[in-house]
C-alpha cells in the first residue's frame, strides 16, 4: 500500500493537500501545514457525495474526473481515483501562482502512482 501524496506539494501555488476516504471523511495522508485539512478533508467529502447523489438523481452512468471550485484566490481540485472512487485526492491552491492546467497533470500523476 502506498500513499505518498508528496509529490502534490511541487505544483506551482501549492497550499495543502490530502488523501481521503469519503465514505468517512478521514483523511488517509495529507502534505501542507497552511491549511486546517482535517476540516477540508470532511467538507468536501460532503462535495463528492452530493455531486454524486446529483448524477445519481440525472440517470447519468458515469464517473467524476475531478471537481473544480474556483474562489476569489484560490483553486480546489478533487479528483477521486479511478481504480477506488471512493477515495479522493483534495489540493487546495493559490489561484495567481497556480496553472490549472498543469495542476491537473500533476494530480493525475500522484493519483497513477498510489497503490491501495
Amino acid at each position: 500500500m502506498s500513499t505518498d501524496i508528496s509529490g502534490l506539494s511541487e505544483i506551482n501555488g501549492f497550499i495543502g493537500g490530502c488523501l481521503v476516504d469519503s465514505e468517512t471523511g478521514l483523511m488517509l495522508a495529507s502534505v501542507g501545514s497552511n491549511f486546517d485539512l482535517e476540516a477540508a478533508a470532511a467538507a468536501n467529502t460532503e462535495v463528492v457525495k452530493a455531486k454524486n447523489r446529483a448524477m445519481t438523481t440525472l440517470g447519468l452512468d458515469d464517473a467524476i474526473e475531478d471537481i473544480l471550485i474556483t474562489l476569489g484566490k484560490q483553486f480546489h481540485l478533487i479528483r477521486p481515483l479511478a481504480k477506488s472512487q471512493s477515495v479522493f485526492l483534495y489540493v487546495a491552491l493559490n489561484k495567481k501562482e497556480a496553472n490549472l492546467g498543469m495542476s491537473r497533470i500533476q494530480v493525475k500523476k500522484v493519483e497513477e502512482s498510489l497503490a491501495l
